[in-house]
């Protein structure tokens, strides 16, 4: 809950009180941030004593999250299409 406060926060101040003029600079440190995440992530993982064993686990459980949620929306997304553009084409 804490993390969705302070993304709304974010947004509400890059929004209305983030001045234009600071944007380019707000999206390099944004893409700093993001390395430095990615690297600290991978010296906690390269910390584990069994990683190489774990990362099979770890690349099916990843590849799970990734799939099960991008075949139910797409299918979401394809019967949605389909209703709204029948609806606005008057075949309905």
């Amino acid at each position: 809950m804490d993390i969705l406060i302070v993304m709304f926060a974010g947004v509400l101040v890059g929004n209305r009180f983030f001045p234009e003029k600071y944007r380019q600079l707000n999206e390099r440190l944004q893409t700093v941030c993001t390395a430095l995440l990615i690297f600290t992530m991978g010296i906690s993982m390269g910390q584990r004593d069994n990683f190489l064993q774990d990362l099979t686990s770890m690349g099916w459980i990843s590849f799970l999250f990734f799939l099960i949620p991008a075949v139910i929306s797409t299918i979401f997304v394809y019967f949605l299409s389909r209703w709204f553009l029948e609806r606005k084409g008057g075949k309905r």
